[in-house]
This record gives C-alpha cells, sequence and structure tokens, in this order.
C-alpha cells in the first residue's frame, strides 16, 4: 500500500516535471545561442531536464508557490555546471588565449573583418588546433556569470580571495566609466541574456565591436582590482 502511494506521488511529481520541459528546451536554446558550435543544444536540454525531475521530486508546495520561479534558477544553474565541468581552462593554455584577445584588438584597431583560426594561428606562430581551442574555451566563458570569467586566467587565485560585495563596487565602478551604450550592451547580455547577434540587431553596433566592449570591460575590471 505505501508503496502504491509512493509510486503515484512520483507520477504526479515526474508530471509536474513535463509540464515545464518546454521552458528547459527554450532555456537550453537560448544559451546554445551564445556559445561556441561545439556545445551540443541537447547535451544542455539533458542536463537541465535531469535537474528539473530532481527538482520536481522534492518540491514542496507549501513552501515555494510557484515550481517554475523556484526551478528555473537551479536549472540554469546545472546547465553552467555542465560547461564548467568541460574543463575548458585546463585544456586551452591561458596565455594563449590571452595572446588571442590581445591580437584580435590590435587587428580591430584597423579593420572590422573578424580574424580566421588560421590568420591568428600565423600572427601568434601557435598551432592551429591549440588556437581553434583556445577561442573555443573564450567562447564557453562569456556566458558565464562575471565571477567565474575574473577567475579564469594567471589572476584567478587573487580574485577568488576578494569579498563578494568589494567585487560587485568593482564591478560598479568600472561600468560607470563607460558610456551609456556601453552599459546597456553589459546589461543586454548578462542580465537580458541576449545573444551577441541579437544585440547587435537592437543597437545596430557589429558583433565584433559588442565582443571587444565585453572583454574590455573583464580586462578593466581586473584592473581595478589590482589583479
Amino acid at each position: 500500500m505505501i508503496h502504491a502511494y509512493t509510486q503515484d506521488l512520483k507520477h504526479k511529481e515526474d508530471e509536474l516535471a513535463i509540464q515545464y520541459l518546454p521552458a528547459v528546451k527554450a532555456m537550453a536554446f537560448r544559451l546554445k545561442e551564445r556559445l561556441p558550435s561545439s556545445v551540443d543544444f541537447m547535451d544542455l536540454s539533458a542536463i537541465g531536464t535531469e535537474e528539473l525531475i530532481k527538482l520536481a521530486r522534492r518540491y514542496d508546495e507549501k513552501l515555494n508557490d510557484s515550481f517554475w520561479g523556484y526551478a528555473k534558477t537551479r536549472v540554469y544553474g546545472a546547465m553552467l555546471d555542465y560547461l564548467r565541468s568541460l574543463d575548458i581552462v585546463s585544456r586551452a593554455c591561458r596565455k594563449l588565449m590571452k595572446a588571442i584577445d590581445y591580437a584580435v584588438e590590435e587587428h580591430r584597431a584597423t579593420s572590422d573583418e573578424e580574424l580566421s583560426d588560421e590568420e591568428l594561428a600565423t600572427i601568434l606562430c601557435e598551432d592551429i588546433d591549440k588556437v581553434h581551442e583556445a577561442r573555443i574555451a573564450s567562447g564557453i566563458y562569456s556566458v558565464m556569470p562575471l565571477h567565474d570569467q575574473l577567475q579564469v586566467g594567471d589572476e584567478g587565485a587573487s580574485i577568488a580571495a576578494i569579498e563578494k560585495d568589494e567585487l560587485i563596487n568593482s564591478i560598479k565602478k568600472v561600468l560607470n566609466q563607460y558610456p551609456q551604450r556601453e552599459q546597456l550592451i553589459i546589461q543586454l547580455y548578462y542580465f537580458e541574456e541576449l545573444s551577441l547577434k541579437e544585440i547587435s540587431e537592437i543597437l545596430d553596433i557589429t558583433e565584433s565591436r559588442i565582443s571587444q566592449i565585453h572583454k574590455s570591460v573583464i580586462h578593466k575590471i581586473k584592473e581595478s582590482i589590482g589583479a
């Protein structure tokens, strides 16, 4: 009798999860739009679905009156944890990631054209596979929360030790140094979670320029906290 009741309860909880599967798939799709092609949409969707089912089975409506309000942040967090688990930074040389950023910024000073992996490999005298891998790593980390991105590189340990409030204040100060349009770009990217293409269409700015502003903000935040 108890076993039958438990099975029925689990069935109801799974039905709750099924109701929100389209929302999870939409979340995975939105995240995938901002990631390199090497990251598979189905993997993100599966991770989100697995987390959704776990949350549905331990959801207590007496404590939370909105299941999706309770689950949304946790499902998205599970997808980000999956991206972190790819261990991309250890595979991509940190110095190479910095060198690529520098080379791209130098190139953008004279051209709006995006450098290919082949061109970067030639400029940096590096193996093209390593350049490709490093660019994938940069692309994945570009969707992470700012705190994650700031810990990528040699400065990671010193930034990790900084109090959260101090880091937030530093980020605010840096953003205040930028014109309103640049601040809007950061807001649209991190808080509205729009893709570079969508921001480009809204503000009529090239995707490469948006990417440049994003990297500039990360660099200035690191400078402001002495990393």
